[in-house]
């Protein structure tokens, strides 16, 4: 046998790489990172927070509220009637009952909406609440 027709039947005979299992491997690793990733919630509505000198940051934020400055309610970019709020909070509370509350609330919106939301978080048995706030220029 000469050394062309060696080689050619080296090609034949598995000279090609599977690329089947790399595939399977890398599609795995796409649905666990889809899984795993943490996605930021919107509370549908743009407000201008309080300043304050000292912050904390909240680490593991699970539902964001907004009150805007016509003291409306907004979770998940969706108004909500202030009956209920507290159904609305504990809902997504059960999806992730480690996470924190952050209220987001208008510099012009009043004390009776923020407790509002203040009180239904802590009906529905959420312990971590927070107030978001921007630093003081």
């Amino acid at each position: 046998m000469t050394r062309r027709g060696a080689a050619s039947q080296a090609n034949q005979d598995g000279g090609e790489i599977d690329l089947t299992p790399m595939l399977d491997v890398v599609f795995i690793m796409l649905i666990f990172f889809i899984v795993t990733a943490v996605f930021i919630k919107e509370p549908g509505v743009e407000v201008l927070r309080p300043e304050t000198q000292v912050r904390d940051q909240v680490k593991n934020q699970n539902i964001l509220i907004a009150i805007d400055a016509k003291n409306t309610v907004w979770i998940d970019r969706k108004k909500v009637d202030d009956r209920a709020v507290k159904n609305v909070i504990e809902r997504l509370h059960a999806d992730n009952p480690l996470g924190a509350v952050v209220i987001q609330a208008d510099g012009g919106s009043n004390a009776a909406a923020y407790a509002l939301v203040w009180d239904a978080a802590k009906d529905a048995g959420v312990v971590d609440i927070h107030l978001a706030t921007d630093p003081k220029r």
